[in-house]
């Protein structure tokens, strides 16, 4: 490592996605307090996905992006914008670090000023302008078929860092695991328990309902607790109905919309296995270390399997057809995984519990 590079005091780590994504860039994060533990390290985000880091003391300061400041009219969304790019150029950052393909990211890191600024060349951002926000480009397509935390961590390259850390952190706070805890004494749930999340934003992601009713089934003949959880959308809390409803025995504990992500997270943390979809809970279970049985359809799995993972993924392309993940009509109620045989993902689960 240079000189210079010693100099380092404070980064901004752009990612204005989704709250997967921004769970994913923490082994930046890690590696960068490995390599500067006396730096600080901000980030900025889009407000909805701060969840997934707000308990994260690697990060000094977290400045988001709200979606809201559109529904306040254009002037109030420039007053905005303004004060947050005023806020940003205040810190005064050494690197800024843009792990995001818009236009704005890009602006934004230029507009910082600060002297290394590092993005992605990506075929679509060609022109001279994006060039010239950053200092350094990494080409997106030496690292386009390597999973997502080891495309972020490849920005790091012009550091010349000698210690890197792959490590997803998913944290929570004593309080989430003291909410968690009451919840799951008032369902009388005091053993260990499986924690089952069939749900997704979007829903060609989703196993079928009388699947998982099948599944349930067995495992509490097993003599397993099964507990339910889904985000708080209706779609998915009905999702949740219908599978209950399905299920032969009545002690199936149901926390579907009623966790935070933090708190969802100590849940996890505390479970003897997750089973789920592609889905931001996955890759909590995988940096949690929680063993896991993922189910997967027409998504990239190279990019978005859960990274350094106890456990087993099952793939739908493994028993028939899928169309290409770009093809998908992410809008479509097309179970891709209904080719998944429960069977299979029920001796995937035994083979996890032995």
């Amino acid at each position: 490592m240079s000189e210079k590079m010693k100099l380092i005091q404070r980064v901004l780590i752009i990612k204005l996605r989704h709250h997967g994504d921004t769970l994913l860039i923490t082994p930046v994060i890690n590696t960068l307090k490995a390599n500067f533990p006396n730096a600080e390290v901000d980030v900025l985000i889009n407000k909805e996905t701060m969840p997934m880091i707000e308990n994260f003391s690697a990060i000094h300061r977290i400045f988001v992006l709200d979606k809201a400041w559109k529904k306040e009219g254009k002037v109030a969304r420039l007053r905005y914008e303004w004060q947050l790019l005023a806020n940003l150029r205040n810190r005064q950052y050494d690197v800024v670090i843009n792990l995001a393909d818009q236009w704005n990211s890009a602006i934004i890191t230029c507009l910082t000023g600060a002297k290394i600024r590092i993005g992605y060349d990506i075929y679509k951002r060609q022109s001279p302008f994006w060039k010239k926000c950053f200092t350094h480009l990494i080409p997106l397509g030496s690292v386009d078929t390597q999973h997502i935390v080891e495309q972020n961590l490849a920005l790091l390259q012009p550091l010349q860092l000698p210690q890197m850390d792959t490590q997803v952190s998913m944290t929570y706070s004593h309080q989430d695991k003291h909410i968690v805890t009451e919840k799951l004494k008032a369902h009388k749930v005091l053993g260990r328990y499986i924690v089952i999340q069939p749900t997704s934003r979007w829903f060609f992601k989703c196993w079928d309902e009388s699947k998982w009713t099948e599944l349930i089934d067995a495992l509490q003949q097993d003599g397993h607790q099964i507990v339910l959880t889904s985000g708080p959308d209706l779609r998915e809390k009905e999702m949740v109905e219908t599978i209950i409803e399905g299920c032969t025995s009545n002690s199936v504990v149901s926390l579907s919309g009623q966790l935070s992500l933090p708190q969802l997270a100590a849940l996890i943390d505390n479970a003897r296995l997750f089973i789920g979809v592609d889905s931001v809970p996955m890759h909590m279970a995988a940096a949690l270390k929680t063993p896991l049985v993922a189910l997967f359809g027409p998504s990239k799995l190279f990019h978005w399997s859960p990274w350094e993972h106890i456990g087993e993924v099952l793939w739908a392309g493994n028993y028939g057809e899928l169309p290409d993940p770009d093809d998908v009509n992410t809008n479509t109620q097309t179970r891709y995984l209904s080719l998944i045989p429960v069977e299979d993902v029920l001796n995937a689960v035994r083979g996890q519990l032995k």
